[in-house]
Formats: structure tokens, sequence, C-alpha cells
């Protein structure tokens, strides 16, 4: 690895050290990782599979008064692919998606608060689909017992976090995609997206409707100012069509700012079009940014083990604003062309298109003093003296059982079921 991309690690055992309010402790020392300790469980589901209360690893920021304070966040809650086309399984339809907030106590993440998202008069929110119109993604839920689930207006499958200053949330997701400003209770004051169909009545670009299922709005950003909104979509959408992006690598960033509702679009080039995407993105400064590319493979696994999964140091400063005046459908185009279907550098390039610039700045499974043994890191965020947080998505402790069912979780490094933990490793910035 070249010398720049180099990283300290975090030295540390947990000390709680005293932070006065207003005046976040920059001395605080961390520890190398810290578990969830003693998660719930949700419920057990009848082949015996324990199903627990986490899933709190999609997204995770700190709190800024409080060094040893962080909130995660859950996505749409327990489910997996179903075996039909289109399909999730879906293991609680009333499961309402949350944030936590846990506090470092001796080494361990304690869970102090949740806070469950709601709609604009107070009702909760569910993980469910969206109907047509309202964010749907073509995909159909189905129960464990078999039986189709409705759609929901109130559905939302949660994965970016950002918090205001004010301390209210910004979550994006991975629906419509919707962007949701809730308040410090978790009650909705604003739902954005592409059609208009949420409160508020502020939309983001149209093209934004071409997001593939399950890949949409993964991370969320706001900057230091607290003045813009920095979202980026996981993996290319497909714009105009699934075949016509096939091997595609670029994605899209959206800056919204938050106070007139003006948009712009950058295009960010991902390493290679096997990876899952881009899970998180977090700030720097106002034009500087964090992301994390990775597979969807364990890390220390005997076989098939993971092999990519790494921080990059991203700016869009000089990168080109690829906006559609028109806001069209699939966006401005190239020669015909969408943006996705330029498939990678070389074919920006030749469309005129500057992408925003990208330098590794961390690989989790060689820069970590033990083995990274989760499939999916999600949530990263920047501490004081360039400490790099990252969560990982423990999927509730459940996976796939290949029958339209849940198995257990077992990570293949440790034989131990994935809970969601903090790890915590010192940059070079």
């Amino acid at each position: 690895m070249k010398k720049q991309l180099l990283v300290t690690l975090a030295v540390a055992a947990v000390s709680v050290t005293a932070c006065k309010k207003n005046n976040p402790d920059t001395s605080f020392n961390y520890p190398d990782m810290a578990e969830a300790s003693d998660p719930a469980v949700l419920y057990t589901t009848a082949n015996g599979v324990k199903v627990y209360n986490g899933g709190f690893g999609s997204s995770v920021v700190p709190d800024p008064q409080s060094p040893d304070v962080f909130y995660m966040l859950t996505d749409r809650g327990p489910n997996v692919t179903g075996q039909a086309s289109n399909s999730i399984i879906i293991g609680r339809p009333d499961f309402t998606p949350q944030i936590g907030k846990f506090r470092l106590k001796d080494g361990k993440l304690v869970l102090e608060q949740i806070i469950e998202l709601k709609n604009a008069t107070g009702q909760k929110l569910n993980g469910l689909p969206n109907p047509a119109g309202m964010g749907a993604s073509g995909e159909t839920a189905y129960g464990l017992n078999g039986q189709v689930i409705a759609p929901s207006a109130d559905g939302i499958d949660s994965e970016g976090l950002a918090m205001a200053a004010d301390g209210s949330f910004w979550i994006s997701d991975e629906y419509g995609p919707h962007i949701v400003h809730v308040d410090a209770t978790g009650r909705t004051i604003e739902r954005i997206n592409p059609f208009g169909a949420g409160t508020g009545g502020r939309k983001i670009p149209a093209v934004f409707a071409t997001r593939r299922a399950n890949r949409g709005m993964e991370g969320l950003a706001i900057t230091p100012d607290g003045k813009t909104l920095v979202g980026i979509m996981q993996s290319p959408m497909y714009n105009p069509s699934k075949a016509a992006v096939n091997n595609s690598t670029i994605l899209r960033i959206l800056t919204f700012d938050i106070a007139s509702g003006s948009t712009k679009q950058y295009a960010y080039v991902m390493d290679n079009a096997s990876l899952t995407g881009v899970s998180e993105i977090t700030a720097v400064n106002s034009t500087t940014f964090l992301t994390i590319e990775r597979d969807g493979n364990y890390g220390g696994a005997a076989s098939n083990p993971a092999t990519f999964k790494k921080v990059f140091k991203i700016d869009l400063a000089g990168a080109t604003d690829i906006s559609d005046p028109a806001n069209g459908t699939n966006g401005k185009l190239y020669d015909g062309k969408t943006v996705e279907q330029l498939l990678n550098t070389d074919g920006l390039k030749s469309a005129g298109i500057a992408p925003v610039s990208k330098v590794q700045v961390l690989d989790l499974l060689k820069d970590l003093p033990s083995v990274y043994p989760h499939d999916k890191a999600e949530g990263i965020a920047l501490l004081p003296g360039n400490i790099l947080v990252i969560s990982n998505d423990d999927d509730f402790g459940v996976v796939d059982n290949g029958n339209n069912n849940f198995a257990a979780k077992i990570l293949p490094a440790t034989n131990s079921v994935d809970h969601n933990r903090l790890y915590f490793v010192k940059l070079k910035l």
C-alpha cells in the first residue's frame, strides 16, 4: 500500500474521560472494537431460530455532546430474499424501523434508548414495500407463513442517517428513494422523494426513481455547516434498464440544499462492477467525504472469503454537475446515453464528465489489528482526531435458510452469531 494511504490504528482500552457539554473531548480513548451487549431477542421462529433486536448497524452517527454516545440505525427489519422473483420474506410486518442510542461502557455498547420512526401524524412507520406511485421497488413481501403482505405508504427501508445541530435526524432509504426528516422523537417533519407523494412538497430529481430495488440511497451525510445533505446510491441505477447498464460502475451522488431544496448530482466510480457497492458516506468538510465500498462476503471465511472492504476519501470540488435542467425520467443524456450507460471512467471522460476524485485511506481486511469477520460494513462516521468509527449490519442475527425462512447468521471466522459492533481506527487524512 502506498505510504500516503497508510493508516495508524487506534490504540486503546476503554477509559471513560469526562467531556464538557458543547466541548467534545478529543482525548477520549476508544477501543479497537466494541460489541452490543446482550441484545434482546425480538422473537424465536417456529424452527427455533432467535431473531435479535439488533440490526442497528445500517448507519452510525456520534453524539456531538458526548464522545461515548452513538446513534445507530436499523433498516426495514428482519428479512431475507424470497425464492420467488422480486420477493422478500418479512419476519415481522409490524416491526418499526428505529434509531438506537448506544453508550460505550466497559468496552461494550449498551443500548440506552430506542427512537421509533413515525409518520407526520405520529403513527409508527414500518418496513413494508411502498405502493405503486409512492416509492414502489417492485418487490412483493411475504410473511413467514407464505401469505402476501400488502404494501404500505408508511414503509421505509432506512439506510443512511445524519444528525442536525438541533438534534433532529435526516434519513435516506432504499424504497422511493425517500429522504425523511424526523425530529428527536422520530416523528416525520418532511418526506422528500422523486414524485412528491410525501409530506413537505419538495422533490429530488426524477431520475432517482430508476434506483435498483434494495440498492437505493444507501448513504447520507450532512456537511459540517449543517446546510447540505449529501446522499449516495449503493449501486448503478437501472437507468434506463437493467440490461442497458450491465457492468456499469457509475453511481450517483446527490447534494440537497436544506434551505432552498436545490440539488446537484455528481458521478462516482466504484472500483469494479462485482461489488455490492457503496454502503455509506460521511463528511470531512464541505466538499470532502469518506465512503465505504464492499463486497458481500465474510472476512476470514475459509471458503469464498471477503476480498474488498475499503474506505475512500473523495472530493466533489472539480467534479462535473450532471444534473438535468429538464428533470427528465432518465436524467441528462450524453449522445443519447444515460450517465450509467457510460459504464466507467473512460466513458465519463469521453462525455466530458469529471467524476469525484477518490483515494483509498483504509482497507478493513488488512489494516485492523484482528480479522474483520463481517459481511456488511455499512456505517462510517468521523470522530475528532480523525478517528473513523465503522458499524456492521448484523441482519438481526438471521440469514436466508433457502426455504423462505430464517437461519442463524453465523460468522465463519468466529463461529458465533453476528451482532452489532463498532470498530475504531485512526486515519491519516
